[in-house]
């Protein structure tokens, strides 16, 4: 029904206190210029307390941002792109798997052999083990 989806909870509530505010302020600045124009004694107090007004609104429009960041980290936006870089890293991470899966079958085959060969105390033996385990026993 809408083109946007509604805002969350908080999210909205901290943006109505700050219309609230704004609207308070704005309201604050008419009277001082409604008294400034009648020469009224009020013009002081009421400049004085639209400054500070001015400075909380500044804070509530400061406090929807601030809300509105800390709902996304806690609760997590899933958006279409991320949702299919997700899947593409999902694959990876698979593919990953699988490929250490088998290196850790072929490594384990290579050492037993290794192993029998070890028995008779040769250092290349030892040397290849170290270097499959580093990746790099097709260096020797």
């Amino acid at each position: 029904m809408y083109a946007r989806p509604r805002l969350p909870d908080p999210v909205r509530t901290a943006a109505v206190r700050a219309v609230i505010i704004i609207a308070l302020t704005l309201s604050q600045l008419v009277v001082v210029l409604l008294a400034l124009f009648a020469g009224a004694w009020l013009v002081l107090p009421m400049a004085i307390s639209t400054l500070v007004s001015a400075v909380v609104a500044t804070w509530a429009v400061l406090d929807i941002w601030v809300t509105s960041q800390s709902w996304r980290q806690r609760n997590g936006v899933v958006s279409v792109p991320s949702s299919v870089a997700r899947a593409g890293a999902r694959a990876r991470r698979a593919e990953r798997r699988a490929a250490r899966k088998a290196a850790r079958r072929h490594g384990r085959a290579a050492g037993s052999g290794a192993s029998a060969d070890a028995g008779a105390g040769t250092e290349e033996a030892d040397a290849a083990g170290g270097l499959d385990v580093l990746g790099g026993g097709g260096l020797r």
